[in-house]
């Protein structure tokens, strides 16, 4: 018998809930945007810069720096402050260096270090921070966007000499963020928060394309013989941030077409 009450928005139970989603203007953090909205929930994003091409009523931006400790937790404050309990905080901020590891400056190791590590740090601990004054006490869960570079390195045969090489900088943020996300998931579980994070794979950046001779190369090297589009991603997410993952936790849900696997 069917049940005429079924719906995926009551499966998954994110409407009316309140995510904050950092790198909100960036290819994924976009479409996490439309997705959460999408599903009936109320989205704070968080980024240096504002798309121009999204708005609604749900959708409220704070520009801001999270890599700085003091600016970050002037920023959950404020946001709690104003939306009182959130739901979910989805540490999205990345950013890489494409130069080679021999030619690496102190200047770059700091940038991709501050947004890519500390910045999850910062809001982590501020979240966890504010959402002790929540007068609803309810579940509530972190998710953190990591990279199947976590887990292996870049195959230096797939990429051409103009290509954007994935470096050893943003490989070792991540397998840290992958640590990060083990260690706050005992730790907050008490505080019934959990913590899982998501590795995607090379994902197709439809905007600034990576080249021809890349996409082929990695497709080659891929099982499923091709790249991830952005909204493959997304499902993995929308997963972890519902009521379908309540006993999910420290877990680093691996989308990559099954390339770490061989």
């Amino acid at each position: 018998m069917t049940n005429k009450k079924f719906s995926i928005e009551n499966f998954y139970k994110l409407k009316n809930k309140k995510i904050i989603i950092t790198g909100s203007s960036g290819q994924l953090g976009s479409e996490l945007v439309k997705a959460f909205i999408n599903f009936g929930s109320i989205v704070i994003g968080i980024d240096i810069k504002k798309s121009k091409n999204f708005s609604h009523k749900n959708f409220y931006f704070i520009k801001a720096d999270i890599s700085n400790s003091s600016k970050n937790k002037a920023i959950f404050q404020k946001i709690f402050k104003k939306f009182k309990n959130i739901s979910c905080l989805i540490n999205n901020a990345g950013v890489a260096v494409f130069s080679p590891f021999e030619k690496r400056s102190e200047k770059e190791l700091d940038y991709v270090i501050d947004v890519n590590l500390k910045s999850y740090f910062y809001s982590i601990k501020n979240f966890e921070k504010y959402s002790n004054n929540d007068n609803k006490k309810e579940n509530k869960n972190i998710i953190n966007i990591s990279s199947i570079y976590s887990l292996i390195s870049p195959d230096p045969k797939i990429y051409s000499k103009n290509d954007r090489k994935s470096s050893e900088i943003y490989g070792m943020t991540k397998s840290a963020v992958n640590q990060l996300t083990k260690y706050f998931a005992v730790h907050l579980a008490k505080k019934n928060i959990r913590v899982n994070c998501v590795s995607p794979g090379g994902i197709f950046n439809r905007k600034k394309p990576q080249s021809k001779s890349f996409v082929k190369k990695y497709s080659k090297r891929n099982p499923m013989n091709r790249m991830a589009e952005t909204s493959e991603i997304v499902g993995g997410v929308i997963y972890l941030a519902s009521n379908c993952s309540s006993y999910t936790n420290g877990h680093n849900l691996i989308i990559d077409g099954g390339m770490s696997s061989w």
